[in-house]
C-alpha cells in the first residue's frame, strides 16, 4: 500500500509539472524570430512594441531595422523580412513586385502621425506658412533659394532645405500633400532616411527649413521650432494650425496628418512568433503610441485591423495606389468589412 501511494504521488507530481510546463510554453516559452525593417517614422512605435513583447516572450528575438519605407519594401517583396514598417501605403510598383515574387501581404494601420515643418530656434521671422508657400518652395525646379523670396517681409538670408530621403514614406507623403504628386520635388536639399540626422542638421543651421515626423519634433522641441500651417480650408480649422497630437487627432492639422502602417507577409503570419507579435502589436499600440509621440487610432479601427489580420485579409485598403491625402483609415476599414459581408451574403 505504501509503495502504491508513493507511486500515485509521483504520477500526480509529474502531471502537475507537465501542466505547469504547458502554461509556461503558452505564456513565456514561445520561441522564434521576427524580422522587421522599413520606416524610420514607424520605428519608435515598433521598437516600443518589440521591447514590451520580448519581456513577455523572452524566447522570441525581434529585430527592427531602419532603411526607409521604400528600402524596407524592397526587402519585404524579396521575402527578406516578415514585416515592413511603412509611413505611407504600398505603391503600385511595390505591389506589382510583391505579386511577381509570390508575396501576399496584410496591410495594418497602427497609428496616426503628423509631418512637422520645422526651423532652427534662432529663426524669429517665421511662425506660419501656407500650403501654397510650401508648394512654391518644394515643387520641382523651384528657384526659391532665399527667405525673402518666400515672403517679402522675411529677411534676405539663404534658405537651406532639409527633408526625408527619397526612399522615405515621409518624403512620399509630404510631396503628395504639398506638391500634389508623390515623389515630385526639387532635388537640391539635404536628404536623409534617418530623421535624427535631419534634427541635427536643422538644429545647427539658423537658415534651415525642413520637414520631419511629428514624433521626432516632440522628442527634440528644445532643438527645433515648429511652424504652423495654413491650408486655406476653414473646414479644417481657421488659419494657422500648429502640429500636435491633438490637432492630428481632431483633423485640423491638414494636409500633413497621415496614418502609419505595418505590412505582414501573409505566409509568415502563420508562424507562431510572428502571429503572436502582430496580435500583441494591435492590442497594445493604443497605449504605446502616445508614449512615443504618435496618435492612436480609434478603438474601432484597432478592432477592425485585428479582425483583418485574424481573417488573413490580403491587399491594401488603398487599392495599392500609394499615398492618399486626408483619408480616415477607420472609414476604409468599415467599407472593406461591409463589402466583404455583402459578398458573403
Amino acid at each position: 500500500m505504501e509503495k502504491r501511494a508513493i507511486l500515485m504521488a509521483g504520477v500526480l507530481l509529474v502531471l502537475m509539472v507537465a501542466g505547469c510546463g504547458r502554461g509556461q510554453q503558452q505564456e513565456g516559452q514561445l520561441t522564434g524570430s521576427v524580422q522587421i525593417d522599413g520606416s524610420s517614422t514607424v520605428y519608435p512605435l515598433t521598437e516600443a512594441v518589440a521591447e514590451e513583447f520580448m519581456k513577455q516572450y523572452p524566447g522570441v528575438r525581434v529585430t527592427v531595422g531602419i532603411s526607409g519605407t521604400g528600402g524596407g519594401f524592397s526587402k519585404f517583396v524579396r521575402k527578406e523580412t516578415d514585416i515592413n514598417d511603412a509611413s505611407r501605403p504600398i505603391r503600385p510598383v511595390e505591389d506589382s513586385l510583391a505579386r511577381q515574387n509570390g508575396v501576399e501581404y496584410i496591410e495594418l494601420p497602427v497609428a496616426y502621425d503628423g509631418i512637422a515643418v520645422v526651423v532652427n530656434p534662432q529663426n524669429d521671422w517665421v511662425e506660419c506658412l501656407t500650403v501654397e508657400e510650401l508648394r512654391r518652395i518644394w515643387e520641382p525646379n523651384s528657384t526659391i533659394t532665399r527667405w525673402n523670396q518666400v515672403r517679402s517681409s522675411f529677411p534676405n538670408r539663404p534658405l537651406n532645405l532639409y527633408g526625408a530621403g527619397t526612399d522615405s514614406g515621409t518624403y512620399d507623403y509630404f510631396t503628395a500633400a504639398i506638391v500634389g504628386e508623390e515623389h515630385a520635388s526639387r532635388s537640391d536639399f539635404t536628404a536623409s532616411e534617418d530623421d535624427n540626422v535631419l534634427v541635427q542638421g536643422i538644429s545647427g543651421d539658423p537658415n534651415a527649413l525642413g520637414f520631419i515626423p511629428l514624433a521626432y519634433y516632440e522628442e527634440n522641441m528644445d532643438k527645433l521650432k515648429a511652424v504652423a500651417i495654413d491650408d486655406g480650408n476653414p473646414d479644417n480649422g481657421e488659419g494657422c494650425i500648429h502640429p500636435s497630437p491633438e490637432t492630428v487627432n481632431n483633423g485640423t492639422y491638414q494636409p500633413l496628418a497621415r496614418p502609419i502602417f505595418i505590412y505582414v507577409n501573409a505566409e509568415r503570419a502563420n508562424d507562431p512568433a510572428v502571429e503572436a507579435f502582430i496580435e500583441f502589436y494591435l492590442q497594445h499600440a493604443a497605449k504605446l503610441a502616445p508614449e512615443v509621440g504618435y496618435v492612436p487610432l480609434t478603438a474601432e479601427a484597432y478592432e477592425l485591423a485585428l479582425e483583418r489580420f485574424r481573417n488573413r485579409v490580403t491587399g491594401s485598403i488603398f487599392g495599392g495606389e500609394g499615398s492618399q491625402v486626408g483619408v480616415r483609415v477607420v472609414d476604409l476599414l468599415r467599407l472593406e468589412r461591409q463589402s466583404t459581408e455583402g459578398t458573403a451574403e
